[in-house]
């Protein structure tokens, strides 16, 4: 992958530090109710690539953020995704038996309590960004950023998304797809970007070309998510492959084939790093991320 050596010792220090202050901002195991709690850890604690959270971490870089102020914002957009896995995985969503290497929160506890644990990550993320002191914004940067998160989870965002995947018909085309995914998976890459901008100094231009960067790789994202559901197994994935092609669902892969669903995402990257040209400051951290959106392998 281009830029690798370049982005991975920069990645593991932002892994490291969203994995330490989640630990530290989630409710312990000792405190009741102890079963829910240890749910929200067995699954937000997991390892993870953390994406959303260098997302984050790199757009916050190139507005001036320090990166001891893109924590909680980092460690919101990773309970919302956290959230979110647990929810999909559901049997009566997706249906799923592995998420990041190990049995899906309702194998290893049960549906109830996966479904709890879903709500308190949500619940927490915004918690976090309304009276976490180490967000250092004011309190309208702190209402904007939750307005964000909020839009990135509901009916024009993550639950839209799902609620329209889930309701696929064989009539679905590619516009359709696009806007599936769009909601789903696109609607919080933008709103890491947005947040992780928002907690530096930055204009409106600056975040609508930001936010061209996010939709674009955001859409990059998923269709490669499809040809690795595709092509990959269990074991690298570390989630339920195959689980398209069995639920015979209408994929980037099934329509377009490996090569030409590549090319699709390589042309999506293109456009991602154009939205980045008319920025003036260093860009290289973002260009980096975008370029693990169409070369990575799990």
């Amino acid at each position: 992958m281009p830029g690798k050596d370049f982005l991975d010792p920069v990645w593991v220090v932002w892994r490291e530090r969203v994995a330490h202050h989640l630990d530290r901002i989630l409710p312990v195991t000792a405190d009741e109710p102890g079963l829910l709690h240890s749910a929200m850890r067995y699954s937000t604690l997991a390892v993870g690539k953390r994406f959303r959270a260098a997302l984050v971490y790199a757009a916050g870089r190139y507005t001036g953020a320090e990166d001891c102020a893109l924590d909680v914002p980092a460690c919101a957009v990773e309970l919302v995704h956290t959230f979110s896995l647990i929810h999909d995985d559901l049997p009566a969503m997706d249906d799923d038996d592995v998420r990041r290497g190990q049995p899906t929160c309702h194998k290893a506890f049960d549906e109830a309590t996966a479904i709890l644990a879903g709500d308190a990550l949500q619940a927490l993320a915004f918690e976090l960004l309304t009276s976490d002191s180490a967000l250092t914004v004011d309190a309208e940067r702190r209402l904007e950023m939750c307005q964000i998160l909020a839009s990135a989870v509901g009916t024009r965002g993550l639950a839209g998304g799902q609620a329209l995947d889930l309701a696929e018909s064989s009539n679905i085309r590619m516009e359709s797809l696009a806007n599936i995914h769009a909601l789903k998976t696109g609607s919080l890459i933008r709103a890491s970007v947005a947040l992780g901008a928002l907690a530096g100094s930055t204009d409106e231009t600056t975040l609508n070309h930001l936010d061209d960067f996010a939709d674009a790789i955001g859409l990059a994202y998923q269709v490669i998510d499809d040809v690795l559901d595709g092509t990959v197994s269990t074991d690298i994935l570390g989630k339920d492959s195959g689980s398209d092609r069995n639920a015979e669902k209408y994929t980037y892969l099934t329509e377009l084939g490996e090569q030409n669903a590549r090319e699709f995402a390589q042309n999506l990257h293109e456009r991602a790093i154009s939205s980045l040209d008319s920025l003036s400051m260093n860009t290289n951290l973002l260009r980096e991320l975008a370029g693990f959106t169409i070369y990575r392998t799990h």
